[in-house]
C-alpha cells in the first residue's frame, strides 16, 4: 500500500491539527497550485511558471527541480505530487522538438486528474521585461474573457472554467473599490489565446466615480491550443455536486415572477360573517319579527338532525 494511501493516526497535538486541514469541508479552503518543471524545460517555460507562480502566491507551491513525467500518458506522478502538497490545480511546463515551449493545465478531483488541457507558447513577455509597478502578494484579480469561442467550443469553455478555477483566488465577501488592482484578460481569437495582465490605476475624474487607466505588468502570453482530456459529462457533474448542507432550503407558498417581486400565499379558514362584529346602532339591530323566524330555522334544524 501506498504511504500517502494507509490510515495514519497522528500522534501529537500538532500532527492532529494538519490532518484535520485536510479533511473534507463544507466549505473547502482555497484551491492550491503546484507548477512543476519537466525533464527537458528550457529557460522560456521555466520562466514562465515562475511568473504564473508570483501571481498565485501565497497559493502556489513552485517545484524547482525537474521531473521526467508525461501527464497525457502517465498521470500517477502528478497525482502523487497532488497528495503530497494537497494541490488540486497544476501546472506542467516542458520543451521537446516535437511540442516546443509546452504548457499543460489542469486540475484534480479527489486526487485523480479531472480536465487537463495543453497548450503550446508562440510568444512570451516575462514580468521582469516590463517595468512598471507590480501588485502586491496575494491580490485577487478580476478576470475578463473576451471571444466568441469561449461561449461556443466545448474545448474553449472548459479551457474558461479551468482558467477561472486556477486564478480566482480566495471567496470574498465584500468588494473593497481600492483592492481592484489587477486586470487577467484573456482573448481567443483566430485559434489563439492571448494572455494580458494589466495593473488598475484611479485617476481622478472630477466626479464621485474615479477614472480607470489599465498599465500593462505582466506577463503576457500568446498561446495555442494543442491537445485536452477532458472528463465524461457524469464525472464532470459529480465534481460540481453542492452537499445538502449547503442548498438553500425552500420556503413554502412563496413565488417569484420575472422582475424579482416576491408573492406570498396565505391559507386562513372561512370566515363566518354572522359573527362579524359591527358597529351598534339602533338602525342595524334585528327587529322583533327576523329574531322570531331565526329561532325558528334553527329549532327546524335540530329536528331535522334529530
Amino acid at each position: 500500500m501506498d504511504a500517502l494511501e494507509r490510515v495514519v493516526k497522528p500522534k501529537t497535538k500538532r500532527a492532529k491539527r494538519f490532518l484535520e486541514k485536510r479533511e473534507p469541508k463544507l466549505n473547502e479552503n482555497v484551491k492550491n497550485a503546484m507548477l512543476i518543471k519537466g525533464g527537458n524545460a528550457n529557460l522560456t517555460v521555466t520562466q514562465v511558471l515562475r511568473d504564473v507562480h508570483a501571481l498565485k502566491k501565497p497559493y502556489g507551491v513552485l517545484y524547482k527541480k525537474k521531473n521526467i513525467t508525461r501527464p497525457f500518458e502517465d498521470q500517477t506522478s502528478l497525482e502523487f505530487f497532488s497528495k503530497k502538497s494537497d494541490c488540486s490545480l497544476f501546472m506542467f511546463g516542458s520543451h521537446n522538438k516535437k511540442r516546443p515551449n509546452n504548457l499543460v493545465i489542469g486540475r484534480m478531483y479527489d486526487y485523480h486528474v479531472l480536465d487537463m488541457i495543453e497548450l503550446g507558447i508562440e510568444k512570451f513577455v516575462s514580468l521582469k521585461d516590463i517595468k512598471n509597478s507590480k501588485c502586491p502578494e496575494g491580490t485577487k484579480p478580476m478576470l475578463i474573457f473576451a471571444g466568441d469561442d469561449f461561449d461556443v467550443t466545448e474545448d474553449y469553455r472548459r479551457l474558461k472554467s479551468l482558467l477561472i478555477d486556477f486564478f480566482r483566488g480566495p471567496t470574498v465577501s465584500n468588494i473593497r473599490l481600492a483592492g481592484l488592482e489587477y486586470v487577467l484578460h484573456f482573448t481567443a481569437l483566430n485559434g489563439k489565446i492571448y494572455f494580458r495582465s494589466y495593473k488598475l490605476l484611479l485617476k481622478k475624474s472630477g466626479c464621485r466615480t474615479p477614472r480607470i487607466e489599465l498599465e500593462e505588468m505582466g506577463p503576457s502570453l500568446d498561446l495555442v491550443l494543442r491537445r485536452t482530456h477532458l472528463a465524461s459529462d457524469d464525472l464532470y457533474k459529480l465534481s460540481m455536486k453542492m452537499p445538502k448542507a449547503l442548498k438553500p432550503k425552500k420556503k413554502k407558498n412563496i413565488s417569484h415572477d420575472t422582475f424579482g417581486t416576491t408573492y406570498g400565499r396565505i391559507h386562513m379558514q372561512k370566515q363566518d360573517l354572522s359573527k362579524l362584529q359591527t358597529r351598534k346602532m339602533k338602525g342595524l339591530k334585528k327587529r322583533p319579527a327576523e329574531r322570531i323566524t331565526e329561532d325558528q330555522e334553527k329549532k327546524s334544524k335540530k329536528i331535522k338532525k334529530n
